[in-house]
């Protein structure tokens, strides 16, 4: 039920796409290159590229740092979501997290049932908030690349989807954080 209101302006976000892998590297990253060409093609710009192993301080150490990145609006990470032992991501996010975006998970394990069935089930992809930028983590196989940009994110990422959207409310996410004095 996407619907886009085309007289409301389009404000691209600046995204950066993190890989989570211990084998993979720009030119095997068929997942972490297909969300950035989707990021691009939608009119976002790609704000930064990393490919992190599947260690809790690496991943937790990029986050951050893109976290505190001014130029940085979103984080979309890619890989390390399932349930092995190698598979931290979702605990290198809560080290981050400040809120949780609950719905995204839910709703990324609906839409993937209607494709792979109850193999969903082993995805933790979630999602949050910290310091006024968004953060999703999507499992790292292309398909579900597709299926979390697909039919979530370049809806919730467009300022003109209806009746709301994540851009919208990206002015008010520091609400809660001191100002800052430069």
């Amino acid at each position: 039920m996407s619907k886009l209101d085309l007289t409301r302006p389009f404000l691209p976000v600046r995204i950066a796409v993190m890989t989570v892998s211990d084998t993979r590297t720009l030119e095997t990253d068929t997942s972490g290159t297909l969300l950035a060409e989707r990021i691009v093609a939608a009119g976002h710009h790609l704000a930064a590229r990393s490919i992190e192993p599947d260690d809790v301080d690496h991943i937790t150490g990029c986050l951050k740092e893109w976290i505190a990145d001014p130029e940085i609006d979103v984080i979309i990470s890619t890989g390390g979501t399932g349930v092995t032992g190698r598979d931290v991501t979702p605990e290198a996010y809560e080290q981050v997290l400040e809120k949780r975006i609950e719905g995204f998970g839910e709703l990324f394990r609906m839409l993937s049932y209607q494709k792979i069935g109850t193999s969903t089930i082993q995805s933790r992809a979630l999602a949050g908030v910290a310091r006024g930028t968004y953060l999703f983590a999507l499992p790292g196989s292309s398909g579900a690349v597709k299926d979390g940009w697909d039919d979530i994110l370049v809806w919730q990422l467009d300022s003109r989807h209806r009746p709301c959207n994540f851009v919208e409310l990206m002015p008010r996410l520091r609400e809660h954080l001191p100002a800052s004095h430069d």
